[in-house]
């Protein structure tokens, strides 16, 4: 059965060379932050999922990935996408009356991959937090990235992070 001439149907992407799909594909240059934040007193856990429902609506309009973690008051997130985006999610989370005390752990721009690629905006339980890091730790390619998961689970073992595995 002749199926007919074979029409690549890719787009021209940047760095894509000849017939070999996505070859020399350019990785993204992507804008990540980590943030930590008290919630206010009104935050309980209609409050957090109605955070989360907003998240996977306007995350995936806007190119943002990352993990929510909340325990004992306070927001720990983390963040990825493209600048723009990224950095007006930050004010707005700034302008929110159910975030106080907004405190920017990390913020880089570097090509690499997406630590979180299938999170729209994943809540992530204060017991979990370790493995999270870790597990990012262990995929992590860039020495950035590696630095400041470690420097994170390294204030989570000091206990710096404590209330965050508090629930």
């Amino acid at each position: 059965m002749n199926e007919g001439p074979r029409v690549n149907v890719l787009p021209h992407l940047p760095g894509h060379a000849g017939d070999e799909p996505l070859s020399g594909l350019q990785l993204p240059l992507l804008y990540n932050v980590v943030y930590c934040s008290r919630a206010s007193a009104a935050v309980d856990e209609a409050a957090v999922e109605d955070i989360l429902h907003t998240a996977r609506r306007f995350n995936p309009l806007h190119g943002i990935t990352g993990m929510l973690v909340f325990g004992s008051g306070i927001f720990f997130q983390w963040l990825e996408g493209p600048r723009p985006a990224v950095r007006q999610l930050m004010e707005n989370l700034r302008r929110d009356p159910r975030h106080s005390a907004v405190v920017e752990l990390s913020a880089e721009e570097e090509v690499r991959e997406r630590l979180f690629p299938a999170w729209d905006m994943e809540r992530v339980g204060a017991d979990d937090i370790r493995d999270v890091l870790s597990d990012a730790l262990d995929a992590a390619q860039s020495p950035q990235h590696a630095k400041v998961l470690r420097g994170l689970l390294d204030e989570l073992e000091a206990g710096r992070l404590a209330e965050l595995r508090q629930v």
